[in-house]
């Protein structure tokens, strides 16, 4: 139902799950193994891959911390976005690369809720894409003693919002890792 013309396909966007972001993040290991199952998932679908990975003054490019977490494998072939901003299309290729691929509909998952994963959702709403969030495969650190809601809260506001986000002939939504359906026909790769 995107906005964009000819844009029928599926990707799974990956966003920033690497080692100095999701580390000591709430649930990161059920949520890793949530996106990893994502992952195979998409690829068994024949479903774009794609990866964001985030780098600026305090996760240097091609540090320990800057690395994608090892248990979550990256193909040769899947693209890898990197970016500086929160909002993953800001200044980097995606745009193209998904324009490329006749992508209009995201599958959401990755780190940090509250940032990169809201703000590259917005984006690519605001874009005219469908965007889905899956609710059980997104995390960030507990930043509560500055004042932030706790991890458990930032996750449950975002996905409550995100499920009822509406703008004219785009969709949103959330759902859980289970329930992505990765073999329905807009979803595969023509």
């Amino acid at each position: 139902m995107t906005t964009l013309e000819n844009r029928p396909n599926t990707a799974l966007l990956v966003i920033d799950v690497q080692n100095g972001v999701v580390a000591d993040a709430h649930d990161r290991d059920r949520i890793v193994a949530n996106i990893g199952d994502l992952v195979s998932r998409a690829r068994s679908a024949g479903v774009d891959v794609v990866w964001v990975q985030h780098h600026d003054d305090s996760m240097v490019r091609d540090s320990e911390a800057w690395e994608l977490v090892p248990e979550l494998d990256r193909g040769d072939a899947e693209p890898l976005v990197h970016k500086s901003y929160g909002d993953a299309f800001e200044s980097t290729e995606l745009e193209d690369l998904l324009a490329t691929g006749g992508i209009g509909r995201l599958v959401v998952a990755g780190a940090a809720t509250d940032q990169c994963v809201r703000s590259t959702l917005h984006g690519a709403f605001t874009r005219g894409y469908d965007a889905t969030l899956v609710a059980d495969a997104h995390t960030t650190v507990d930043l509560s003693q500055y004042g932030a809601p706790t991890p458990e809260e930032v996750i449950a506001h975002t996905n409550l919002y995100w499920r009822y986000q509406v703008a004219p002939g785009r969709t949103a939504g959330t759902v859980s890792t289970a329930d992505v359906d990765f073999t329905s026909a807009s979803a595969k790769r023509r």
